[in-house]
């Protein structure tokens, strides 16, 4: 079974950076990084001359993460040295959070005014929901580079220089270099509106992992974990992001968020913010089905040189029931006054009317954001001009009757079911004409 719109391939660049990884570490010139966590750990622990990582919690599932790791991911040399990479920045991060806690009393000291959470699937228009709540400055809202760089080093002072932002990007222009298509998939920038996942990450847990190496076991056991102390430690990054842009701070005005892990982790989640506003958004699953499976493969191919894109189909196809049957039952014990839900669909046809039915829900006025909304609107509308995620489930082992077969009861319940394309009197002539011919 194969889809129109044929695979992703990676850049060469990706083959040619595997092959001097691997000529350094036969010459000794780079010494390779064992993917071991107490061993990762003393090195943190050595650069920092820090040894207080917070709260422990974090050390299981980092521990569970590495050993899948080991055992599932085939990592190439590129995966190895990003991995080893991510998980040491992860623990210095660590230090200097619990360093920062201690030496800036204030910074928890601060409330977070309940937050407004937009909750969605992977791929399911979360991100443009969530921009356009951005664009609105009565919102705070996180940025790549904060979401990539939460916790900056000592000797940081708030409000002043700050090079995090060219680190992001940095970043950035590796991955998209190393795989141009997923610019494509999620375009961004080092200070565009991002989602709060990374925050997330310094506990080590969430589907970005899934999303990036094939660590079925890590999913699996994280799915049967409460996820409390990790979105615990997001409320507290929260109050330190906010501490580190100093008069930019806005402390009275609440937090846009949104994450496709938060569809797993509703329970957490409000238990961490019992006072939280929640939008749900809801696509066609075929849709988004594919579109993860789409994203998950341009990433994976860049760490691994064995993803499987049929072992993709089948495990996000899962991943992605999971999502929809947890949000379906949490969602149903929150009260409808702190809830409201909207549809990709109509996000499509009528963004604006979608928007100021949420903002009568948020009891605001719509008005002083509109202009910032539309000119939202006409840039991502320009960027997609030109670059459009093209994806097919085909290529995944898929089809669309079996995904939609899947969720037949939540595309019923929220009216996700296709509907026939209207034909414009310009489309009608031409097909008449290829009858014709």
């Amino acid at each position: 079974m194969t889809g129109e719109n044929p695979l992703s391939a990676r850049s060469r660049l990706v083959g040619a950076a595997n092959s001097v990884l691997a000529g350094l570490n036969r010459l000794s010139v780079l010494r390779e990084t064992p993917l071991d966590v107490d061993a990762l750990a003393d090195i943190a622990c050595r650069q920092t001359g820090l040894d207080d990582f917070g709260d422990p919690w974090f050390l299981r599932p980092m521990e569970v993460l590495t050993q899948a790791i080991k055992e599932e991911a085939s990592l190439n040399e590129i995966g190895h040295f990003a991995a080893t990479g991510q998980f040491l920045k992860v623990l210095r991060e660590r230090l200097w959070t619990q360093h920062w806690f201690d030496t800036h009393e204030e910074i928890l000291a601060e409330p977070l005014a309940p937050p407004v959470i937009v909750v969605g699937p992977m791929r399911s228009g979360t991100t443009r929901l969530h921009r356009l709540l951005a664009a609105d400055d009565r919102f705070e809202h996180m940025r790549f580079f904060e979401t990539v760089c939460p916790v900056p080093a000592p000797g940081f002072r708030p409000g002043g220089r700050d090079p995090r932002p060219r680190q992001a990007g940095r970043l950035l222009s590796t991955v998209h270099k190393l795989n141009p298509r997923t610019a494509v998939v999620h375009p961004t920038g080092p200070f565009e509106p991002e989602e709060e996942l990374g925050l997330l990450v310094q506990s080590a847990w969430g589907m970005k992992h899934e999303a990036q190496w094939r660590v079925p076991t890590y999913g699996r056991w994280a799915e049967n974990e409460d996820a409390t102390p990790a979105y615990s430690h997001l409320a507290r990054l929260l109050r330190l992001v906010r501490w580190a842009r100093g008069t930019e701070a806005r402390r009275n005005r609440p937090w846009v968020l949104k994450t496709p892990q938060h569809m797993l982790d509703l329970p957490a989640l409000l238990r961490v913010f019992p006072e939280a506003r929640l939008i749900f958004i809801h696509r066609d699953p075929a849709k988004v089905v594919g579109s993860s499976c789409s994203l998950v493969w341009n990433q994976m191919t860049i760490h691994s040189d064995h993803a499987d894109p049929h072992w993709i189909g089948e495990h996000w196809l899962d991943k992605t029931g999971l999502q929809i049957d947890r949000m379906q039952v949490a969602r149903s014990r929150i009260h409808p006054r702190r809830r409201i839900d909207v549809l990709y669909r109509d996000m499509d046809a009528n963004w604006e009317g979608v928007m100021r039915e949420v903002y009568r829900f948020l009891e605001m006025d719509i008005t002083p954001a509109l202009p910032a909304m539309r000119r939202y609107v006409g840039k991502a509308r320009s960027q997609h001009r030109w670059q459009r995620h093209r994806y097919d489930l085909g290529n995944f082992g898929l089809d669309q009757q079996t995904v939609r077969g899947r969720f037949e009861r939540y595309a019923n319940a929220f009216d996700l079911q296709p509907r026939p394309q209207r034909q414009d009197s310009k489309a009608i002539v031409a097909s008449a004409r290829r009858a014709l011919a």
